[in-house]
């Protein structure tokens, strides 16, 4: 059964049970325009995904009295480093650019990014292939950074969204030629009916590691080493004891932890 975890008091808590008084409480911030299969909420405020179980496997293993904290995925880092939250694990890429405001934890996945556009538009996701199309991507985000780098002098229009969805939908009204996001997340959509009827993908993107980094990790503190001791200890142990692949297999049927 997958795990579901309830928003209540802006935060979502776990842990306390097993841990009591022991436990150090870790406010995870976390945005609520997540997209499933790595977040998806109802409208009772209960979440559920990968990296949920993921957030609640890490923090049982290390220990620690996780709180999830909703937080506007542009805020998240300026919350983090103005201490209204201790960690941030979101889908967050690890990348130089990043690491000049805070640290990362090792990384606990890495997939491809990957460009989607319209059915019956064939075109590869390069520059040739993009040239005099208008791309949307979501704001803040490593793919918004590597469109302006690679794509900026061949597209028509780069287009920037609060959300994922909101791109998404774009693409699926006709009012931009392509988006470019993580591969899983334009597979959610693709896969859903609305995307099924109107797009595809195009392929995977260059990889350029000083944009995308190599792979997503846990943001947290420069100065709180301990916890990111705590937090590397625990991805390790939970690669080590079974429980990530586990938790892996029942929402993917390939390695997202990646090479």
């Amino acid at each position: 059964m997958k795990s579901i975890m309830k928003l209540a008091a802006g935060a979502v808590i776990f842990g306390a049970m097993a841990f009591g008084a022991q436990a150090q409480t870790v406010k995870v911030g976390f945005s609520p325009e997540a997209y499933p299969p790595f977040w998806s909420a109802d409208a009772s405020g209960n979440w559920t995904g990968w990296e949920v179980e993921i957030i609640e496997a890490v923090c049982a293993e290390a220990k620690l009295d996780c709180e999830l904290t909703p937080i506007p995925w542009d805020g998240l880092i300026p919350a983090l480093t103005t201490k209204k939250i201790d960690a941030i694990m979101n889908s967050m890429s690890i990348t130089a650019e990043r690491e000049k405001s805070i640290a990362f934890s090792d990384k606990y996945y890495n997939t491809p990014t990957a460009i989607a556009g319209p059915k019956g538009m064939d075109f590869e996701p390069t520059v040739e292939g993009l040239e005099g199309k208008i791309i949307g991507v979501q704001v803040s985000t490593v793919h918004s950074a590597y469109v302006k780098k690679h794509f900026a002098d061949a597209v028509a229009e780069i287009k920037e969204y609060q959300t994922q969805d909101e791109a998404n939908q774009d693409l699926a009204a006709g009012r931009i030629d392509a988006t470019q996001a993580d591969a899983i997340a334009l597979d959610a959509f693709l896969k859903s009916d609305q995307g099924q009827a109107c797009c595809d993908l195009k392929g995977n993107v260059a990889e350029d590691l000083e944009i995308l980094g190599p792979g997503v990790g846990a943001g947290v503190r420069k100065e709180d080493t301990e916890l990111k001791e705590k937090l590397n200890a625990a991805i390790a142990a939970i690669r080590e004891n079974g429980t990530y692949d586990e938790i892996t297999k029942k929402y993917f049927d390939f390695d997202v932890y990646g090479g």
